[in-house]
């Protein structure tokens, strides 16, 4: 339950949250959508712009200098150096009203790409492998749109680019930084475009969207020697197997069946010749679940299992575990507005998917565990044209009209969202 989630976590907002989103009549869909798609020539050249120089967590410079240098040039108050590379542009509207913060993520990911096209990444070894280029962009254009139509809005919008998405997070760093603050958000708005959706589609639901993220490293310490003689070692690879093994009982006999979660042990290194027991095994793994209240469970369930085949085989061992994401829990209300929006930008009942979950985590969840939000998928797949490849591929690549789309959604998100309160 979002709402009670919401309770625990202390959220005050400023204006009372309602029930319904009541549709604004400043501007209707067909005028924004109109005057974004003159937008959509500058959209796609920034988002090229970025894919041509990704910067990984933290080394976002040139990709924060463009961003700096077009507010700048749209007369758009903004700040820089925010937990190093971050930014947050600053509008105001015409009209008091609620403050609204809209998220972007700026990094790439270590791959080469493969891609053979005019924009491909001139940093070797670096790519925007999985939209952050658009997002970027559609946070620019967003940015253009209500610096131009102020007049329309209600209230404040705080645009954010944020750092290292990717790892290791620049999410709470920003948080930290205070970003939520002076003048404090009343919720916040994230995309992500989604190859796993095809064009023309929007994944958006309540509750929990994408996947706590923790990680852990194993050593096993055994005593190598002869494979010939084993009663004289103790086999860290037996060990690690047993283990591997072992840990999958979590999810299997150990946890609620209606709390979907993964164990995944990804690594596991050990031994160096084949008539020769391995003295010692590394492992190391991720774990994914939904639930909030299973914080903490899976560090204290696998210690137990390890610390007991250990003891049982006469093994050492050095067990480090820690928390990469909290889950990504949306909003129900805010949910309910971005669901509202997105099915008239999309124009079709069959273009919002509610069934979009995914293992893969977001640092998008430490903004939404401090104010309400809502963080949705943006289909940006078009088989036809050959950009379907999964994010994470040296190959991904999206349809660029999704741009616009993104932008027109942010656009009407914000005005819907400043008609949405009472003071």
């Amino acid at each position: 339950n979002s709402k009670a989630v919401v309770e625990r976590r202390g959220f005050r907002p400023k204006f009372s949250m309602i029930s319904s989103f009541p549709v604004p009549n400043s501007l209707n869909g067909a005028q924004i959508r109109l005057a974004i798609r003159s937008l959509q020539p500058q959209l796609v050249h920034w988002r090229r712009q970025i894919h041509q120089k990704p910067e990984l967590g933290f080394q976002e410079h040139l990709t924060a200098s463009l961003i700096s240098q077009t507010l700048t040039k749209y007369g758009i108050d903004h700040q820089t150096g925010i937990a190093g590379t971050g930014i947050v542009a600053t509008i105001a509207g015409s009209q008091p009203g609620p403050v609204l913060a809209l998220r972007a993520d700026m990094d790439a990911l270590p791959i080469a790409e493969e891609n053979q096209v005019p924009y491909r990444s001139q940093h070797p070894g670096q790519m925007h492998a999985c939209g952050h280029d658009g997002h970027t962009a559609i946070a620019l254009g967003t940015a253009v749109y209500l610096a131009q139509n102020r007049h329309h809005v209600k209230g404040i919008v705080k645009i954010i680019f944020q750092p290292a998405e990717e790892g290791p997070g620049g999410a709470k760093p920003m948080i930290e930084a205070g970003v939520l603050k002076n003048p404090d958000v009343d919720g916040i708005i994230g995309l992500h475009l989604w190859n796993n959706l095809p064009l023309g589609t929007v994944g958006v639901k309540n509750g929990a969207l994408m996947a706590a993220v923790e990680c852990f490293d194993l050593q096993i310490q055994g005593r190598g020697g002869h494979g010939a003689i084993p009663h004289q070692t103790v086999d860290s690879l037996l060990v690690a197997a047993q283990i591997v093994n072992a840990l999958q009982t979590i999810v299997a006999r150990n946890l609620n069946p209606l709390d979907a979660a993964v164990v995944t042990v990804g690594k596991l290194a050990a031994g160096s010749a084949r008539n020769v027991i391995a003295d010692s095994a590394n492992l190391s793994g991720t774990v994914r679940y939904f639930n909030p209240q299973l914080g903490g469970y899976f560090r204290e369930r696998m210690a137990e299992i390890i610390a007991g085949i250990c003891q049982s085989q006469g093994a050492s061992y050095q067990f480090d575990y820690w928390q990469l994401y909290p889950p990504v829990i949306n909003h129900d209300q805010m949910a309910e507005l971005v669901r509202s929006i997105a099915a008239q930008v999309v124009e079709t009942p069959a273009g919002i998917v509610p069934e979009c979950q995914t293992m893969g985590g977001e640092d998008m969840s430490f903004f939404l565990q401090e104010v309400p939000g809502c963080y949705f998928f943006l289909g940006s797949a078009n088989p036809e044209l050959g950009l379907a490849y999964p994010h994470h591929h040296p190959r991904f690549d999206f349809d660029e009209s999704v741009l616009g789309m993104g932008v027109e959604i942010f656009v009407r998100c914000v005005e819907k969202f400043g008609n949405s309160k009472t003071f």
